[in-house]
């Protein structure tokens, strides 16, 4: 009850507002096309800070995006009314969204932020609490514990979010961005989704929460740049499906992430690594497979995202690469991470296996 008591008052119930065009039938302007205001959705979220910030999920307020024409309310336990919220910042990819309210000229103060708790120490069997707004019922508690821990679960942004808590407290439409705290108020996670089968849109004790750790990382880089500043080592790299192609193609077994692109003057290209070269016949020469990051195993894209994405910039990796493709031809190499967008042309370098496969496409920058 205590704990309850002391963090219900920062749990924010969040209302998003979209434009909508229809045809009026004013006397004056019959049949004109006019705008009206109408409700969105609902959710949760929770003060961050004693600036105003409350952070909340992307899909909550993703319909009350100011390019969309919507609007953002938020209302805490204390506030007679809800206040206009402003969009700071978004990262679809962690399905989080930054939002600021007003401080100044307003007659309710803000409740204190929730305090922030560690998610890199939680175990199997927690007792964890569950606040938010489910079917727009304010400042709803309920309890459980923690079912499972680093869970992947797909984010709105179309990536997967790793390491996602699962937990049996209820939540339910509604309850998305409220906090998750464990038995002293500390902020664990926040919740984001559930799982319903049937499409019932009700609770069956499967739910899952953004940990806190990713959710402190996301939120001061949006907080302090508007965006999430990502390190990058300098590469384009090829998809997935393509390399698994490729290997077929070659009769070898390629499980790393193959380079497509160096991107020149970046990370990648002072460290040595060599990209792929395409010849007009349709030949080509692999460039490096990357199959370690700090000494972790890269299978695929995702995996490299999720190592380098952990850094900031600045940041030494220790990245190992088979020079061409070749299993005979490993090594180690050091890199130094940067935010700075080093685009460019192919760098000059060849050399690996040669053989005539389809044209090798790249997924983005990294």
């Amino acid at each position: 009850v205590a704990t309850f008591n002391r963090v219900a008052p920062s749990v924010a119930y969040i209302q998003t507002t979209a434009l909508v065009q229809h045809y009026g039938m004013s006397r004056q302007r019959p049949f004109s096309l006019q705008e009206s205001e109408v409700p969105a959705g609902t959710g949760s979220g929770f003060l961050y800070d004693s600036d105003g910030h409350v952070i909340t999920n992307f899909h909550v307020i993703a319909s009350g995006m100011a390019d969309m024409g919507g609007k953002v309310k938020v209302k805490c336990h204390n506030m007679a009314e809800a206040r206009d919220a402003t969009i700071v910042g978004i990262d679809p990819d962690r399905d989080l969204a930054v939002l600021k309210i007003s401080c100044e000229g307003e007659d309710d103060t803000l409740p204190p932020p929730l305090e922030m708790g560690d998610s890199a120490n939680l175990r199997v069997g927690q007792t964890v609490l569950a606040i938010g707004n489910p079917f727009g019922l304010d400042t709803t508690l309920t309890t459980g514990v923690v079912s499972a821990l680093g869970r992947d679960v797909m984010g709105a942004g179309g990536r997967p979010i790793r390491g996602c808590i699962q937990m049996d407290a209820a939540i339910n439409p509604g309850s998305s961005g409220g906090p998750l705290v464990d038995s002293r108020g500390r902020l664990i996670g926040i919740n984001m989704a559930m799982i319903s089968p049937g499409m019932g849109g009700g609770n069956v004790g499967i739910g899952f929460a953004i940990p806190a750790l990713t959710v402190k990382r996301i939120v001061n880089q949006i907080i302090k740049h508007g965006r999430v500043v990502r390190p990058t080592l300098g590469v384009n790299v090829a998809d997935d499906r393509i390399v698994q192609s490729i290997g077929a193609q070659l009769g070898v077994e390629l499980e790393g992430v193959l380079v497509a692109e160096v991107l020149p003057g970046g990370p990648a290209d002072l460290a040595g690594v060599m990209s792929t070269k395409l010849y007009w016949d349709g030949t080509v020469d692999l460039g490096d497979l990357l199959t370690e990051v700090d000494g972790v195993k890269v299978t695929c894209v995702e995996d490299l995202l999720e190592a380098i994405e952990k850094h900031k910039d600045g940041d030494e990796v220790s990245i190992k690469v088979l020079k061409g493709c070749d299993p005979k031809q490993a090594k180690k190499l050091k890199a130094k991470l940067t935010t700075e967008d080093n685009r460019g042309r192919y760098a000059n370098r060849g050399g690996g296996y040669r053989g005539r496969t389809s044209m090798v496409s790249r997924r983005g920058s990294y």
